[in-house]
Order: structure tokens, then sequence, then C-alpha cells
């Protein structure tokens, strides 16, 4: 049995996520994802691991379990209401070598740096240099990355930190909440790069990556969701089911400056091509929806579609992956097929 499904063995999951005094938090991902992360960290015992954004506690928990009691675990939420039941709930388990702080994650955490292993279960807009800097060499940091400038367009990087530069080792498909510089109560509302929203007469927002384009009323991004919400145009996707992790990674690869990203029901995703006078967007479920049947955003959307296909749908894990240096703020993902 691997050293992820002996801890998971041992950390009561439903404690930390269905905690009978705090009650359920929507602020956790999937068990099974969370295991993989780990996995790919490689932790072991006497390890000094910091993870960003404590959630539940329960990824905390089986951190604490990973590295033993010769380790020591840091783990830092923007959210004072998380860390405190988190530090209470490993203190009722007897857990000694964790603790929570309240804290911007993006920032690092310098007072128990260096770190061994960095985790992070919310995206940052890049990898911070402060990440890199405060690893040991031949450290390992894991975190979803954005691959452009909109909401949701991720993937998961292992990177493995040698002279203080940082190389991609693997990628993965997957992504989490994007971090943010105060606690988020909207789960359903990206965190970051939301151009316009609408509150009624239902929820709905867009985001474009021509945000720089756009006057400060927002007009472009409110005219082109209203494209969107309105549905002139509605088609059915003519290829099979959308795979959504391909097809997401495929868009935010092309590197298009037109390229949106849009939720018209709190349930369901869009992806697609806007201007200032027109847009197009696949939802997730293979709807199509433009402003007009002639569409010059439709007539992109489509061709990108094409090229989704003929490249084979690739998946996530099929692009070659590499680290630009942004600024002294830290690092672009780039990926490339």
């Amino acid at each position: 049995m691997s050293a992820i499904a002996l801890a998971a063995e041992s950390v009561p999951e439903r404690h930390y996520t269905h905690h009978e005094g705090r009650g359920a938090t929507p602020h956790r991902s999937n068990p099974a994802v969370i295991h993989r992360e780990l996995g790919t960290l490689e932790v072991r015992p006497g390890l000094n691991v910091v993870e960003f954004g404590t959630g539940s506690g329960y990824s905390g928990a089986l951190l604490a379990q990973l590295v033993g009691p010769s380790g020591k675990v840091t783990s830092l939420d923007i959210d004072t209401y998380l860390t405190r039941w988190a530090n209470l709930i490993h203190h009722e388990r007897g857990l000694d070598n964790i603790r929570c702080h309240t804290a911007d994650g993006t920032a690092g955490f310098p007072a128990r740096a260096p770190y061994d292993r960095v985790v992070a279960w919310c995206t940052p807009p890049l990898l911070p240099q402060t990440w890199v800097d405060q690893v040991v060499d031949g450290g390992l940091i894991v975190a979803p990355l954005p691959i452009a400038s909109v909401p949701n367009m991720t993937v998961v990087a292992k990177i493995r930190v040698r002279d203080r530069q940082p190389h991609v080792e693997q990628i993965f498909t997957g992504g989490y909440i994007e971090a943010t510089t105060s606690p988020k109560g909207d789960l359903d509302l990206p965190g970051r790069w939301v151009d316009w929203e609408n509150r009624v007469p239902a929820p709905s927002w867009i985001s474009i990556a021509w945000r720089a384009e756009d006057d400060q009323l927002h007009t472009g991004a409110r005219i082109a969701l209203e494209h969107l919400v309105n549905g002139a145009h509605t088609e059915p996707y003519a290829g099979a089911e959308v795979d959504w992790p391909s097809w997401r990674t495929f868009a935010g690869v092309l590197g298009d400056q037109q390229l949106t990203m849009a939720g018209l029901r709190p349930d369901l995703w869009a992806i697609g091509h806007s201007t200032k006078s027109g847009a197009a967007v696949i939802q997730q479920d293979g709807k199509i929806i433009a402003d007009r049947p002639d569409s010059p955003s439709l007539a992109v959307l489509r061709g990108w579609l094409a090229d989704w296909e003929t490249a084979g749908r690739p998946a996530p894990e099929g692009y070659t992956a590499s680290l630009a240096c942004h600024d002294e703020a830290g690092w672009t993902l780039r990926l490339s097929l």
C-alpha cells in the first residue's frame, strides 16, 4: 500500500470536511485529486512542507501524517475562519507538527522557510518568485497554474527548483479556485479576471483576454455578455461529446487575444471568441451560442474547434511545458504541442 493510502486510512476525512462543530465546508477538493497531488509531491518523513489553501484542513492532516513527528507542515489561507477551525481540529486530533496561519499565500511564508516541498490548492496568476526563492535546491512545487489570462484555464504542474531556477517535470489535468487577496464567499464566481457580471435576472459573467482594449466602463465586456445571455443564435456542436479538459487546454494554448470565457448559468462554463461587436462560445454541454448566425466570432470558434479535432483532441498531459520569467513577480507557464 502506498504512503498516501496509508495516510488516508489514518486521517478521518469527514471529521475535517463535515466537522460537527463547524458543519460542512464547501472549501474542499476531491480527496482522490488531493491524493494524486500529494503523491506527485514526493513527501517523505522529516520534510518541511508548506501548503497554500488550508480549506477544510484535510490535506494538511495528510501532510502531517506523511512528514511524521520529525517533519513540519505550514498551512496558509486568506480566510481566518478556515485557519482557526483547521488549527482546532488538528489540535483535537493531537497533531503538533502542523500550524495554520492566515496569510496571502502568493507572498510565501518566509518565517518557516526554506521548504522542501510546496503544494497549492489555489491558483495564483503566475508562479510566484517568492515560492521559488523559499524552496531548497532540488525541492518540489506542485501547483495549478494558468495558461491564459481568463479563469479556469489551468493545468497542475510539477516543478523542480535547481540553482534557484524552476523547471517543469510534469503537467496534469486539473485546477483549483483562484487565489484571492480576501476570503471568497461566492464559489460559483471566479476570483480573478471577471470583466463583467450580472446578478439579475440571473447570475452571469464574462472574462475577455482583450480587457486592455476595453474602456473604463467595460462596455465591450458588457455588450459581449449581453449577446451571449440573449442567445440570438444557438446550435448543437456537430462533433462528439466535448472533452472539456482537452478543449479548455487547447483553447488556452492558442494564445488568441480575443479568447473569452463565460458563465451563463451557475453550473455551466463556456469558452469562445468575442470582440467589441459580437461573441460566440461553446458550453460544457456542447451548446454553441452566438450573437447571430453569420457572426465573425462564430466563424472563428468553428475554426478553433475544427483545429482541435484535427489535432486529435490532445490531453493536457500531451503538451510540452516550460516556464518563462515574467518579471520580478514570477514565472508564466507556456504549453505547446
